[in-house]
């Protein structure tokens, strides 16, 4: 497997940190800043769509 490349880390005030990374070989990684040997992986298409639908407001119900 290649290497993460990790994003810097996204912070909340007083929360942890996530961090988004990817790799060569077309994978994409969420973890928390510090943990990051423990992850969630799909590729980087689903991490797309992931993000679109955050911005879309499809999560807002969990704030």
């Amino acid at each position: 497997m290649a290497g993460i490349h990790w994003e810097e880390p996204f912070c909340g005030e007083g929360n942890n940190c996530f961090r988004l990374g990817t790799d060569d070989e077309g994978n994409a990684y969420i973890t928390l800043a510090g943990a990051e040997h423990t992850y969630l992986t799909d590729t980087r298409e689903a991490l797309a769509t992931l993000i679109r639908d955050i911005k879309a407001g499809k999560a807002d119900h969990l704030l």
